[in-house]
């Protein structure tokens, strides 16, 4: 019997063989929140590994209620909800990375960490952000928890200056600010081998990022300063050190080239709201000016595609 059927006979069908010549080579699970205004979050995550070439496992955390200017509220899933998400994905695909941000609650952090204790060779990149938005009582919880609980299994932790310096060491009584080695010692006595710290204060209006261990500075890069205040910079940088670890380059070489990444995201940085400034974390897949085609008109390429009416009818 005919069918009647029309058929595609010029479609492209893809083989194995295209299939794992264009597949990405990583992946990177990343425990975040989601964030609806875009800035950062698992939004960041996943826009940041992808430019880098891997493949996004995203297991939400919980969410941000927040805009473009500041977070309002936060709502934590429970522990169960984040660990099955996670388990799912870990007995179907491998895993080369772990990124860790801000998960909302102790009892996250406490199945964040069974599951990377369970995957041992896999690096764990821990991204501290600033929650000075948050209920001091739920940071104290938070921090306490962080410390006892993942940085035993994080690899390498990330944070800047002030942040770090607040939660790490309260109690610094020396008239200079801590250096990055300084922070270093102290997360190492938990078992941190390597932190990399953002923003710390330099001459000219110029910021340092140093990337440390105990013994010593491993690399350093200096940006200037921009006279904006952004937002999901943290989660950009951590999540695509995250996904340049994963491709087995070397820490100092991945940390190099994430920074880069980063402040190539911030010079294209935008304003979609009233509040702060977004990194553009796609800003290397905009076409140069001269690749524009001036004399195409974009009425005449929507030409007889207008849109009905947004309304209920079918």
């Amino acid at each position: 019997m005919q069918s009647n059927t029309p058929s595609a006979p010029d479609s492209p069908s893809l083989t194995a063989d295209d299939s794992e010549s264009t597949a990405p080579t990583i992946c990177v699970m990343v425990f975040n929140a989601n964030d609806p205004s875009g800035a950062g979050g698992l939004a960041a995550d996943i826009s940041a590994v992808s430019s880098v070439g891997g493949h996004v496992a995203p297991v939400v955390t919980g969410t941000y209620v927040r805009d473009s200017a500041e977070i309002f509220d936060h709502y934590a899933f429970e522990d169960e909800t984040v660990a099955e998400q996670a388990r799912a994905v870990l007995e179907d695909m491998p895993l080369h990375a772990i990124k860790v941000g801000f998960v909302g609650s102790p009892e996250n952090l406490s199945a964040i960490s069974e599951i990377a204790a369970d995957y041992a060779d896999v690096p764990v990149i821990a991204f501290m952000p600033d929650l000075s938005w948050w209920q001091d009582d739920l940071i104290d919880q938070y921090h306490d928890a962080f410390r006892e609980l993942l940085l035993p299994q994080t690899s390498v932790l990330v944070g800047n200056h002030s942040t770090l310096w607040r939660w790490l060491l309260p109690d610094w009584g020396s008239e200079r600010p801590p250096s990055a080695r300084d922070l270093a010692m102290a997360v190492a006595e938990i078992g941190v081998p390597y932190l990399l710290v953002t923003g710390i204060p330099a001459a000219e209006r110029h910021i340092d990022n140093v990337l440390a261990s105990p013994q010593t500075v491993l690399g350093s890069g200096r940006f200037e300063r921009f006279e904006v205040t952004f937002i999901g910079a943290g989660d950009t940088l951590s999540a695509t050190l995250a996904a340049l670890i994963a491709t087995g380059s070397d820490l100092g070489e991945a940390t190099s080239e994430a920074l880069t990444y980063l402040d190539g995201c911030l010079q294209h940085g935008f304003r979609p709201g009233m509040g702060h400034v977004l990194p553009d974390r796609m800003f290397w897949a905009q076409p140069d000016d001269e690749d524009t085609d001036d004399d195409v008109s974009p009425s005449a390429v929507v030409e007889g595609f207008d849109l009905p009416p947004h309304d209920t009818q079918h």
